[in-house]
Parts: structure tokens; C-alpha cells; sequence
């Protein structure tokens, strides 16, 4: 568990989801926060692809972004790493999340 919790900022629309990802963040010892401009880490799923704005600003501020997108978006995810977030599947996030958060 790091010293200080980590702040995790987490944007996506499907609430069932959204609950495992805080999940994940707690069993961490991390906390989810609604401040984007002060937070660690965003979790950012990128639907609607106007979602990539605000990825843009989160990483010009040095905030770590993972973003997600379905794999059929593969143009979105490709996008995302271009601007310099890590950018995975949906199949991927829990997992991902996971590594990240782990010391």
C-alpha cells in the first residue's frame, strides 16, 4: 500500500463498472475523488470520442491516464496513445488498473 493514498479520478457512464473500478481503487488503499484537476490517476472511458478533449488536458497537466474504449474502437484507443495515455479494451481496464495500483 503506497504511503499516501493515491486520488483517482474515474470517468465512465456504466455504473455497474464504475463500481468495480472503485472496488479495485479501495482495495488499493486509494481513494476516488470527483476533482479532475487534482487527482493522480484518471480512468477514462473514451465514449463519446469527445471524451479525448478532456484527456488532452489531464495529460498537459502530468496526470497519468488510462483510458478505455470496446476494441472495435481501435482508431479511439490508437488516438489515446498517440496523446500519451495508456489506452486499453474494456476487456483490459480491471486488469490493467490492477498493475497500475500495485506497489
Amino acid at each position: 500500500m503506497p504511503a499516501e493514498p493515491r486520488r483517482i479520478y474515474v470517468e465512465t457512464r456504466d455504473l455497474i463498472f464504475r463500481s468495480k473500478v472503485r472496488g479495485i481503487i479501495a482495495a488499493a488503499g486509494d481513494h476516488v475523488t470527483t476533482d479532475q484537476t487534482a487527482c493522480d490517476l484518471a480512468v477514462i472511458e473514451l465514449d463519446p470520442p469527445s471524451k479525448l478533449d478532456l484527456l488532452r488536458a489531464l495529460l498537459q497537466r502530468g496526470t497519468a491516464v488510462l483510458a478505455f474504449a470496446s476494441h472495435v474502437q481501435a482508431d479511439l484507443l490508437r488516438q489515446a496513445r498517440e496523446l500519451g495515455a495508456e489506452a486499453v479494451p474494456n476487456s483490459a481496464v480491471e486488469a490493467r488498473l490492477r498493475a497500475l495500483l500495485t506497489p
